[in-house]
């Protein structure tokens, strides 16, 4: 374990079950929330663990596609909730059987460039995982491809992004822990489809191809439950006592998610215009 981890106080916060059938929007508002809390100091480093179900959360140039309401009917046709993210990166999928883990840190006495955020997300997933050799590297054909998915064997099972906020950064991983991988990618690909219509657009869409992507559980070859990887990350962590938002930040908290709600509403309305 890099001594980053090992030399620093921990709080957890573990939402794997408590946030599942809430609204995905109440996530990016609560790293947000971390942002400034653990930015200016008045919260200790945090990782935050989060499930929410059947949601595909989209990018800012997914909401451009020139057919985005017929998109957007194909993830409903599926069972899917479809929102929009206050950060960069295009759509993926979240499920019961994807986990998503964020790595809140502060900048205040020390700057972290982007790729450094980065690598240390990577290492802790290694870690998780230290029997499996997972690299960094984009996956053409993925759904909301970059630099930084990680696959095993040239399959992808991961994708990294960053969300920086006064002075505090949230590094967020979802690892697609159990079910299949090529299925989530399936939905990606009949909403780009619906959505382009054969379009020509000035911004590349990716081409997904299902066969790109797969599960940890696939992966390993044997049967891995989100629940399983909370306990080995709280263990890996040196076991923090968990601490949910206390009574003090609620309120800050309120304020992200007003303005979370607002901002994902209007992106909605005008892809519907």
């Amino acid at each position: 374990m890099p001594l980053f981890f090992e030399e620093t106080a921990w709080r957890f916060w573990d939402q794997s079950l408590s946030a599942k059938s809430r609204s995905a929007l109440e996530s990016f508002a609560a790293d947000d929330t971390l942002c400034e809390l653990v930015g200016s100091g008045k919260s200790a480093p945090t990782i935050r663990t989060w499930v929410h179900d059947d949601t595909v959360v989209l990018g800012i140039q997914d909401h451009r596609l020139p057919h985005i309401e017929k998109g957007m009917d194909v993830l409903k046709d599926h069972g899917f909730t479809p929102i929009v993210r206050n950060s960069g990166g295009l759509a993926v999928v979240l499920d019961a059987g994807v986990l998503n883990i964020s790595l809140v840190l502060s900048e205040k006495d020390n700057a972290i460039d982007i790729s450094a955020g980065y690598d240390l997300m990577l290492e802790l997933v290694r870690e998780l995982f230290p029997e499996a050799t997972i690299e960094a590297y984009e996956i053409v054909g993925s759904y909301c491809p970059g630099s930084y998915d990680l696959s095993i064997n040239g399959q992808k099972f991961a994708g990294i992004s960053q969300r920086r906020i006064r002075r505090g950064i949230a590094v967020q991983v979802y690892l697609c822990v159990e079910g299949s991988g090529a299925e989530r990618a399936e939905i990606i690909r009949d909403f780009y489809n619906a959505g382009l219509q054969n379009e020509e657009t000035k911004f590349a869409y990716p081409e997904i191809k299902p066969e790109t992507m797969a599960s940890l559980s696939e992966l390993l070859g044997r049967k891995i439950t989100v629940q399983e990887v909370v306990i080995d990350l709280h263990d890996l962590m040196g076991g923090p006592a968990p601490m949910s938002l206390q009574p003090e930040e609620t309120e800050l908290y309120g304020f992200y998610l007003n303005r979370v709600v607002e901002r994902n509403q209007k992106m909605l309305e005008r892809s519907l215009e």
